[in-house]
């Protein structure tokens, strides 16, 4: 009797001690949310599918896919280079380098460019990829060097900017900004418009600098890097920064979304949303995935939100693409989720991977164009609704 009754005294305690184990299955803070169920409504078809190389390797490097009249051009990060003919997948042709990349595509109407780990910049002819220069520059270059107007810009990790002669690769000039000792992997992507380089950096500001010799415009701090530890400062612009009519929209890690007067710099509206991938915009649409996964859709005239959907966290997202009346995402599973631009409901699911993207979705007309962290490159199109 002594012996059962402290048999069942133990279980008790058992049972009561052991509540904080984690039932088989069950959730835990950080891992990734469950696939959301829903009726299909939207028809996904694969066009084709082809491999470009081994993919972006363990550098936790982004290059994404670039398209130009007919073409994508694509690159993985053990040095191969190749022209994909958009419609059809098959390879206008492909070369292997002994470059480590690290940055790229970037293109004009002649040449392909490409950073290197070793802060290297390589300009290809777009035709056959034969390679044309090659020059140093301070560090590695992540972000896509980009070409106009007769110079190409080129982002270093050391927070330098180049202007280059695109003919030789000569250096024209060169703009110096510090930037914090502790960043995120990779830098923001340099955006030209109207002889005007921005430039995003990792300690929340945003400089704008005249094409023609790197002299600067105006610099505006969008979030400040404040907190006790190096980690709470981070406050790294987001990758992709848009501007539509006279308006600059760039988003930073470090819980802000802004929009400035592309001319001076000066603050039109912020919201409080972090994002390390960017954003993208469709008319008066502005997309955004945060970085704890939650997907949002707002106005991007005055940053009010159209809806929000909370259904993909830690789910690692890409930036969103919008195609048609649906906008799409990445996740680090390889999975693509589409929604309905207008009011966020899940309309589709496409698994193209398993090992999640290389970059964000690439919508160029009726065909949505994704490269996954393995260097898969695949076509999809959608079809009526069902």
């Amino acid at each position: 009797m002594k012996r059962l009754l402290f048999a069942l005294v133990l279980c008790g305690l058992l049972l009561q001690g052991c509540s904080w184990i984690k039932s088989w299955g069950d959730e835990e803070p950080g891992d990734p949310a469950a696939l959301v169920e829903f009726e299909p409504s939207l028809k996904l078809g694969k066009v084709w599918s082809t491999n470009i190389g081994d993919g972006m390797g363990k550098a936790g490097l982004s290059m994404g896919p670039r398209y130009s009249s007919g073409a994508l051009f694509a690159a993985d990060h053990k040095g191969r280079l190749v022209s994909v003919n958009a419609e059809t997948g098959s390879k206008n042709w492909e070369l292997k380098t002994e470059q480590a990349f690290s940055g790229g595509p970037g293109l004009d109407e002649e040449q392909i460019y490409m950073g290197t780990i070793d802060g290297r910049v390589v300009a290809y002819e777009r035709s056959s990829g034969s390679e044309l220069w090659n020059a140093q520059v301070s560090s590695e270059v992540l972000a896509p060097p980009e070409s106009a107007d007769g110079i190409v810009v080129v982002r270093c990790i050391d927070g330098r900017v180049f202007g280059l002669d695109p003919v030789n690769g000569r250096r024209i000039w060169i703009y110096d900004h510090s930037v914090p000792l502790l960043t995120m992997r990779g830098n923001a992507d340099l955006l030209v418009r109207a002889g005007i380089v921005f430039v995003g950096y990792d300690d929340g500001s945003v400089v704008s600098l005249r094409l023609t010799d790197g002299s600067v415009v105006w610099n505006q701090v969008i979030v400040s890097p404040e907190g006790r530890t190096e980690l709470e400062r981070l406050a790294d612009v987001g990758q992709q920064m848009v501007i539509v009519a006279s308006d600059l929209i760039v988003s930073s890690y470090k819980n802000r979304v802004v929009s400035l007067a592309a001319d001076s710099g000066r603050l039109l509206w912020f919201k409080e949303v972090s994002s390390a991938t960017g954003i993208q915009v469709d008319r008066t649409k502005l997309a955004i995935s945060e970085s704890n996964g939650d997907l949002w859709m707002l106005d991007r005239r005055n940053g009010s939100t159209t809806w929000k959907v909370d259904r993909l966290t830690n789910r690692g997202l890409t930036r969103p693409a919008f195609y048609g009346n649906y906008v799409v995402v990445g996740d680090m599973e390889g999975y693509l989720h589409w929604l309905d631009s207008d009011i966020g409901s899940f309309v589709a699911r496409e698994r193209v991977g398993k090992k999640g993207f290389a970059a964000a979705p690439l919508t160029v007309g009726t065909t949505l164009f994704v490269l996954t962290h393995d260097g898969k490159l695949t076509a999809l199109r959608a079809g009526a609704a069902l």
